[in-house]
């Protein structure tokens, strides 16, 4: 016998079969028939090559065959029939002939024409089917793997910030990349068990520049740390003056310092000077002189400025408003309105009422900063809360409102609801053997206040007559107040000013620290008209019994706390009630 040589294996073509069922076998079993060309069993005489071009040519034969005829039959992935075509062949009887061409071999040419037109026909049809092992097989190399398979692989949008508190104690939080700074401040309170008072903040510190921001209410948290340094640090603390506008209006912006595009006559009323700030059609403008640093020199020049919504400008004659004559200072779009926490001394500042713009692109750099100076803290504060309203504008509203909405909500749900049987309690008189009903409102007040004058009586016999012991209320009365959020030990007078001065400057916010001239004594910091003042607080004696008097001895009181809760419901010798404890929170 003579060896197929390799040459002519090397032409040799590959094969697929197309069975075709007989009439006479079920539609459901194809038995393949190979010709008997293919067999290499045959005599030696046999001519290969002739052999393969006639298959060849068959092979072309039938495919242009089965493209023209519609009793051809394709074939699926699996070597089978589809129904349609086992159907059509019982149909039509075929030939002998028809069976022979049937029967031959099909040509790779054919068989991939066919493919290609079944897989266009699913992909129209079906859904693509991802593949349910992807680490199985790499996407390049793998036919069921394709681009759109698969969903790509997304960021987790988790980010890792760290947030200070007074103390200098820091605190590690993972915040979404879409978490604003009142949703922070909310999960701060949360988590640290604070009195929700919507006053918290959160404070963008820069402790290279010496500078430092409340960060709004709206801002995303993300992205105010994303142009921050790697020395800066968010703070976490009260800021009772961060809508201080909207609550007191009348202290803000006196009628020399607003000005309008278009004349007006007469003065205008608070409530349409604050439409008029939050309206973007209206053209208000803030003006005044202020003491402005010249860039890249420690000297200062007193300027007459004008903040409008374009950005801040200086004239360069006088007071002039002409085109010609403004120069610009800082944009609002791009920049943030700082309180330099430094002093004077370091920028050789004319007063101590210091203020910065600082760009958002400038990260440490000191020469861009644009270095403001105002007369007094009432003016600082103006400039500063006009720059606010001017960039963010109705938003600094909303943000304001939305603390009032909710509380607004919630009353409705936490107030109590009374029962039938509360509702049903009467005022009754045991005094007698028999107990009767009280109908007279005015007996039954009388009777209410009998009974607390009773108690207290009794309360304090119960006092002389015990033992003292560490839960005895005339024991505690020394050391209890060191439990309360606006005591703050032995802290000096700076460091009361600067608390309260981060705090806000509102009317109405205090603190009470041990006094340093007078071991026994303490004193009362209190902020008026944005002045700090120091009220001392003198132990006095009588009958024997320690008190504590801050209008030497006009009005008593056995301890701080009780001093204070008379102070908060009344003025008494203070400025003002007291409102807002100047308080600190340990992360």
């Amino acid at each position: 016998a003579c060896p197929l040589s390799i040459k002519n294996a090397a032409q040799a073509h590959i094969f697929y079969s197309s069975p075709t069922p007989s009439p006479y076998e079920s539609p459901t079993h194809v038995s393949p028939s190979f010709p008997p060309v293919l067999s290499l069993h045959e005599e030696d005489d046999v001519d290969l090559e002739a052999l393969v071009n006639d298959m060849n040519s068959s092979f072309e034969s039938l495919y242009t065959s089965c493209s023209v005829q519609t009793e051809s039959t394709p074939l699926l992935h699996n070597g089978q029939l589809p129904r349609h075509a086992a159907y059509h062949t019982h149909a039509q009887p075929t030939s002998p002939h028809q069976r022979l061409h049937r029967s031959q071999p099909m040509h790779i040419l054919a068989v991939r024409k066919l493919q290609e037109e079944e897989q266009q026909y699913r992909t129209s049809s079906l859904p693509a089917i991802p593949n349910p092992f992807p680490e199985l097989c790499s996407p390049a190399s793998s036919p069921t793997l394709s681009s759109g398979s698969l969903p790509q692989c997304q960021p987790s949008g988790k980010y890792i910030i760290k947030v200070f508190s007074e103390d200098g104690m820091g605190k590690v939080v993972e915040i979404p990349a879409d978490m604003t700074a009142r949703d922070l401040c909310q999960f701060l309170v949360y988590k640290n068990h604070c009195v929700d008072d919507n006053s918290w903040a959160l404070v963008e510190h820069h402790p290279a520049l010496g500078l430092e921001r409340c960060l709004e209410d709206h801002e995303l948290v993300v992205q105010v740390q994303a142009s921050m340094t790697s020395e800066s640090k968010f703070l976490f603390r009260k800021n009772y003056a961060k809508y201080e506008f909207f609550k007191n209006p009348l202290n803000f912006f006196p009628e020399q310092m607003v000005a309008f595009c278009q004349e007006t006559s007469g003065t205008i009323p608070p409530s349409q000077l604050l439409q008029n700030f939050l309206n973007s059609s209206s053209c208000p403008e803030i003006q005044g002189y202020l003491y402005v640093k010249e860039m890249g020199r420690k000297s200062w020049k007193k300027l007459y400025v004008f903040l409008r919504r374009s950005g801040l400008y200086f004239s360069t004659k006088g007071t002039s408003k002409e085109p010609r004559h403004l120069q610009l200072l800082a944009d609002l779009e791009d920049s943030n309105v700082f309180t330099v926490i430094t002093g004077r001394k370091l920028h050789n500042a004319p007063t101590d009422f210091e203020f910065c713009i600082k760009p958002n692109k400038v990260r440490n750099e000191v020469k861009e900063l644009r270095m403001l100076c105002a007369e007094d803290e009432q003016s600082r504060t103006c400039w500063m809360t006009a720059f606010r309203l001017f960039k963010y504008g109705i938003l600094l509203y909303q943000n304001y409102k939305i603390p009032q909405q909710r509380k607004t909500l919630l009353s409705h749900f936490s107030a109590p609801v009374r029962s039938v049987s509360e509702n049903s309690l009467v005022a009754m008189d045991f005094s007698g053997r028999i107990g009767r009903v009280i109908d007279n409102p005015v007996e039954a007040q009388s009777a209410a206040m009998e009974e607390g004058h009773a108690w207290r009586k009794r309360g304090k016999r119960m006092n002389i007559l015990g033992s003292p012991s560490p839960l005895h209320p005339s024991s505690l009365s020394g050391v209890i107040h060191r439990t309360q959020l606006w005591f703050h030990g032995r802290i000096s007078r700076e460091e009361s000013h600067k608390m309260i001065h981060q705090q806000g400057r509102v009317d109405g916010m205090f603190l009470l620290r041990d006094s340093q001239s007078n071991p026994k004594a303490f004193v009362l910091t209190l902020c008026h008209h944005q002045k700090i003042k120091h009220f001392q607080i003198l132990p006095c004696e009588e009958d024997g019994q320690m008190f504590l008097s801050l209008d030497d001895g006009a009005t008593k009181f056995t301890d701080l706390i009780q001093l204070v809760e008379f102070y908060v419901l009344n003025r008494g010798v203070l400025p003002c009630k007291l409102k807002h404890p100047c308080t600190t929170v340990a992360l």
